[in-house]
């Protein structure tokens, strides 16, 4: 298959499983890929790493395309191809979104207390503040369950919907916010705020709203993030030391993990577990870091899997929006 080909089988697969749904904008952006050949070709100029469809297009709007149908962002992809290519290339997808941390709570929920917090694949950050976020757990018949930081209802509203037996669910204390990334973000930084915040597509209701919410969270505290490679020896082991010794120290690994390569997988999944406590959230087929074995074939769909030191405890949505606890996942706090 060559260059090209690669390029619109990818759209084509964006366009049919992945934008429907969630932003019609971006469906028919990457629809006009697979009929315009030469707007394929400026695509395939761009490297692979760095040609995913959410990130080009994030790059469009960046760049100022026009926010109409895929003849008019295909025609003014031609006419400013080489600023596409190279902004691409210098850009990753840093999708931070808070909501997640509505599904790494009842993992920290199982932790005693006080909490050294660090997340791999941090970007800005936002996902180290599960403790100034208020949540809203809905259950079955529409039933609510609450819950607040100490000082009341927190900016960012997290509402998750949530299946199966009930957990114990606390909000933690957090004494220490470290994250290593690639390229991390500032919340305090206009231009980093505009990138992270034009990450989100199109048609996503309520969701630029809630990281702007949580920015301003990140900004007034800002954690200590670190620009590296988490899967080189020693990153990992080295940040954290330098958290508090009476805190239990959580690495947490969010959706990050499908986005390193496998051997690098397996040295971040070590060095996580050999520093403290390791929280996940992962397809079920991405890695063997689980302590059992797990069917991948049988999970439920658009559903990864969220586990403590390997142990699985849910079936959750990869953005925080759904929680489905497991049976056998009840048990006491450690």
């Amino acid at each position: 298959m060559s260059e090209i080909e690669a390029v619109i089988a990818r759209y084509r697969r964006f366009a049919e499983e992945e934008a429907p749904g969630r932003s019609r904008l971006y469906e028919r952006w990457a629809h006009s890929v697979q009929t315009t050949p030469e707007l394929a070709a400026v695509l395939a100029r761009i490297p692979a790493t760095h040609r995913q469809p959410p990130l080009v297009f994030a790059v469009s709007r960046l760049l100022g395309a026009p926010e109409t149908d895929g003849t008019e962002w295909g025609a003014w992809v031609l006419s400013h191809a080489d600023a596409l290519v190279a902004e691409s290339a210098a850009r990753s997808v840093q999708t931070n979104e808070p909501g997640r941390c509505a599904a790494l709570l009842p993992a920290l929920s199982r932790i005693e207390g006080p909490v050294a917090l660090l997340e791999v694949g941090a970007s800005a950050g936002l996902c180290l503040y599960p403790d100034r976020y208020s949540y809203r757990y809905v259950a079955d018949a529409g039933r609510t369950r609450r819950l607040d930081p100490i000082a009341g209802p927190a900016p960012v509203v997290l509402s998750c919907d949530w299946s199966g037996p009930e957990a114990e669910l606390r909000i933690p204390t957090i004494v220490w916010r470290a994250g290593i990334d690639l390229h991390p973000l500032d919340a305090r930084s206009a231009e980093d705020r505009r990138w992270l915040t034009g990450l989100v597509w199109p048609g996503e209701s309520g969701r630029r709203e809630r990281i702007d919410a949580a920015l301003d969270v990140a900004a007034e505290e800002p954690p200590i993030l670190r620009a590296a490679d988490a899967a080189a020896p020693g990153v990992i082991a080295e940040l954290a030391r330098a958290a508090p010794p009476d805190a239990t120290l959580v690495v947490t690994t969010p959706g990050v993990l499908a986005h390193v390569p496998w051997d690098g997988r397996r040295r971040i999944i070590d060095a996580a577990r050999a520093s403290g406590r390791w929280i996940t959230i992962d397809a079920p087929g991405l890695h063997d870091g689980w302590s059992g074995p797990i069917d991948a074939a049988g999970w439920p769909k658009d559903r990864f899997a969220l586990a403590l030191d390997g142990e699985v405890l849910a079936a959750v949505d990869p953005l925080g929006a759904a929680v489905e606890w497991r049976p056998d996942a009840a048990g006491p706090l450690g």
